[in-house]
């Protein structure tokens, strides 16, 4: 079965986006979604769930077969190799968004158990004498960052970068505030899932098992204080990016 060329399918929709003068909201608002859906889509990010297929073909003023080939197709009957073709892609759509969605979804679940088992390890620490303030300053700013960030990871972080990543050493990431800076790591579709999975881990792993790590220390360590709040604070905080470097090096 040939695959879809992302970037092709982008390129096309954005010229006839174009050519019907129409802006990205625009096309977007059609369709009743985000404009950030229809960017991701013309940049190569990701693909349209193939409900949107006949609605998008019909503001854009192409076949769904032209939208599938991602070029304009002659007025001539359909070869039953093309067709099957164009069957294949249509099917390629479906598996892709049901797969992704799937996959998002069980990450989305995670962080949200992840939530309400860092809440009860910090209301646990509370109960066993650990004051507000401590709480704040350390394990609260830690579970609140982790949480906020795998937050990104788990809804908003895309499952593909765009193409200009692939043809160029980009060193960094940004998506609105979110950025990522690697030195010496070059982002790129063949790394990037796997950052995204280290990622994902480590933001959903560290507020479940901090609270209780900390609490530990905390009670067995004789010359406890700040130095040590501030060390396991770090080691929480910025300890993910060792298993990120670690992947996208491995798969760079």
């Amino acid at each position: 079965m040939e695959s879809i060329d992302r970037e092709k399918f982008g390129a096309f929709v954005a010229a006839r986006r174009k050519e019907k003068g129409l802006t990205q909201q625009a096309l977007a608002d059609q369709l009743f979604l985000s404009n950030k859906a229809v960017s991701k889509w013309e940049t190569g990010q990701s693909l349209p769930d193939i409900t949107l297929l006949e609605p998008l073909a019909r503001c854009l003023g192409v076949s769904v077969a032209e939208l599938l080939r991602g070029e304009r197709m002659e007025e001539r009957p359909m070869g039953a190799e093309e067709a099957e073709t164009l069957v294949g892609r249509a099917i390629q759509f479906a598996d892709e968004g049901a797969q992704r969605d799937k996959h998002r979804r069980r990450w989305q679940v995670a962080w949200a158990v992840s939530t309400v088992l860092g809440f009860w390890g910090l209301c646990s620490l509370f109960w066993n004498g650990v004051s507000r303030a401590e709480l704040v300053n350390t394990v609260f700013l830690t579970e609140l960052l982790c949480l906020i960030f795998g937050f990104w990871a788990v809804f908003f972080a895309p499952a593909r970068l765009a193409r200009y990543y692939d043809e160029n050493k980009i060193t960094s990431f940004q998506q609105g505030p979110v950025r990522l800076n690697l030195t010496g790591i070059r982002f790129h579709n063949g790394n990037w899932p796997h950052i995204l999975s280290a990622l994902r881990w480590w933001l959903v792993i560290v507020p479940v098992v901090f609270p209780p790590v900390y609490g530990l220390l905390r009670s067995g360590v004789p010359q406890w204080g700040t130095a040590w709040e501030v060390g396991i604070t770090l080691t929480a905080c910025l300890g993910l990016l060792v298993p990120v470097m670690v992947v996208a090096k491995k798969y760079e």
